[in-house]
């Protein structure tokens, strides 16, 4: 009909032919689709836990929800011992044991142990940004991992405290990471030569030294680099660009290390005079 017709447009916003859902900002490839998403909006939620007050509209999912205020994980891993509290995460949770990765990506062959992940991964190639922030306007791949944690920025959110030094960060992982600090735990080993780091990004940046890899490729010369700041550091030599001034004589330069050998300069003459 007419007014389904123009019901269709309503949806049809933003960039491309994605329908985004005008509740949360989800989008989606088909209207279809994007009908089907409405009804976790639409739907009356019958089932609410007493604990938070969040809404269900079966039974069932009131009843899984609840494992999060219990700490109830029925689901045990016969290989390591390790519980869930849901199946659905034990089944996903035993590839790890069985090298299982059975979601591929028809574009470019990698492969996935989730169905979600392969999901999240395909954005990659169909240039989907579902996720929109309705503060800022900046799109993400994903609610959770991105937005969710962007979102932090406006609200000035930082709920993971460190209880060492009280610093606080807005994601548990960051939290996590900086406690390596006071602990002085290095996890993360490179199998070629036994260095430890803190980090995992630290020893893959490190593991660059052995590969020779060179993943940061200066647009304008074809300059490669294995560090994002390094290849930041270059770029400057064609954007002229020299952010470090000397308080001493106004003079700038690209580098911080050549401001901080100018200013060592300084001093050794002053102490000379």
């Amino acid at each position: 009909s007419l007014y389904r017709h123009e019901e269709h447009h309503d949806f049809k916003t933003g960039s491309g032919n994605y329908f985004t859902c005008q509740q949360c900002g989800q989008s989606f490839g088909q209207h279809g689709n994007l009908k089907i998403h409405m009804r976790i909006h639409t739907e009356k939620k019958h089932f609410i836990c007493q604990e938070c007050g969040k809404g269900f509209n079966r039974k069932v999912s009131l009843k899984v929800h609840m494992r999060i205020h219990t700490g109830e994980k029925p689901f045990t891993c016969p290989q390591c011992g390790k519980k869930f509290d849901q199946h659905g995460n034990l089944n996903v949770h035993m590839r790890i044991h069985t090298g299982e990765i059975p979601f591929t990506c028809q574009q470019c062959g990698k492969s996935f142990n989730r169905k979600g992940n392969l999901k999240v991964h395909m954005r990659i190639h169909t240039g989907e940004i579902p996720f929109i922030c309705k503060k800022c306007g900046t799109s993400f791949t994903q609610k959770g991992r991105n937005l969710k944690i962007h979102m932090r920025i406006h609200t000035g959110e930082s709920s993971f405290a460190c209880q060492q030094c009280g610093k606080s960060f807005n994601q548990k992982g960051t939290l996590k990471s900086h406690m390596r600090i006071h602990t002085g735990e290095n996890p993360f080993t490179c199998q070629q030569c036994g260095k430890s780091f803190n980090q995992k990004g630290i020893l893959k940046s490190h593991m660059r030294f052995h590969t020779g890899e060179r993943p940061y490729a200066c647009l304008q010369c074809g300059n490669s680099f294995k560090h994002k700041v390094t290849l930041n550091t270059h770029m400057r030599i064609h954007t002229g660009e020299k952010p470090f001034v000397c308080g001493q004589c106004g003079k700038s330069f690209r580098c911080k290390v050549n401001l901080d050998y100018t200013l060592h300069t300084y001093v050794i003459l002053s102490k000379m005079a």
